[in-house]
Parts: structure tokens; sequence; C-alpha cells
């Protein structure tokens, strides 16, 4: 069987599968991450301050990415935010934050996920963040690979990536060095 040449032998084992196609490398994802960066930037330039607001795990070390570069960008106070929720069963499973609510209260919130994928994980947590009023609430995705099954678009999109329902799409994210986006 021929190897595939965008795996190498060098890469942990979980990364080794040969039915793994790398769709973004990591100069790529930081292009994207600093594009984003600079739309929500253009879009929110009024504001004084805004929270990004990450969904665990993937999507909060997403979050903490794009805040490195907002940061540059616009020299406002910027707040991150980690936002946990079990995403296998985001209508059962409570939705929690590592802030006090009342803190998001009438502010700019940007909700950060690594995938969009059928909407049902950001449409539990926007649910969640509505009660507490935000000013403005916009959200950003590394990847939108369709399917939506629930009335959400991202506003901030890094890569849209036509799959089937039978792919699954793998971001990269822990090691700054190593970003990666896979498609199985």
């Amino acid at each position: 069987m021929k190897k595939n040449p965008q795996i190498c032998d060098n890469q942990p084992w979980h990364m080794q599968n040969e039915s793994r196609h790398l769709i973004l490398n990591n100069r790529q994802i930081t292009q994207k991450i600093r594009r984003i960066a600079f739309e929500i930037c253009e879009r929110n330039f009024e504001e004084k301050e805004i929270i990004v607001a990450g969904i665990a795990p993937q999507g909060y070390l997403f979050a903490e990415l794009l805040l490195g570069e907002l940061k540059q960008i616009l020299p406002i106070t910027w707040k991150l935010v980690k936002l946990n929720i079990d995403k296998q069963n985001p209508a059962t499973s409570p939705v929690t934050l590592d802030v006090p609510t009342e803190q998001l209260h009438g502010k700019t919130i940007i909700l950060a996920d690594d995938v969009l994928y059928t909407g049902r994980t950001f449409c539990f947590a926007i649910r969640s963040i509505l009660d507490v009023h935000p000013k403005r609430l916009q959200t950003a995705v590394i990847v939108d690979r369709g399917h939506q099954e629930f009335p959400i678009a991202a506003d901030y999109v890094g890569y849209a990536l036509s799959t089937t329902v039978r792919q699954h799409v793998d971001v990269h994210l822990d090691n700054p060095q190593q970003l990666a986006v896979y498609l199985r």
C-alpha cells in the first residue's frame, strides 16, 4: 500500500492513520485565524471591550489563538472565557462558564468553536449566552463543513469545506507549532 505523502512518520500514533488527509497546515491555519481577527476588529472597532468565549476543548484553544491575534490588532480590553458543554448531548447538559455570567451582560461576545457541523452545539451554547443579555453575539469557526440542522451560520469562517455526512474533520490546536486540520 502506498503511503500518503501528507502524513509524516514522526507524527503521534493518532495522526498516522492513512485515511486522513491534511486540509490545512500550520501556516494556513495561522493565516486564517489572523484573517478572522482582522474581520472581527473591522466589524467591532467601536467597542471598548469584547469577550471571546471558546467552546471547550478545541473551541477554547481556537479562542486563545484568536485572542493573541486580536490583541495585536485592536488595543481594547479583551477577555477570554471558557464555555463548557457536552457536545454529544448539548440539549440535556448544563452549559457552564469559567466567569460569573454577570460579566457578560451588555458585552459584545464572540463565540468560538473549531468546527461548525450541524449547529447543535452552537445553538445550545448561544441559548445560554442569550440569558445574560449580551449587547451583540457573533460566532467564529475555523472550519464550516455544512450540514447544518439548526439555523446557525458562523459570522467568521476560516475555511468552508464540503464534506459528506460520513466524513469527519479533526482540528489539532494543542501545539501552536503543529496546528493542523485533517479530513477522514
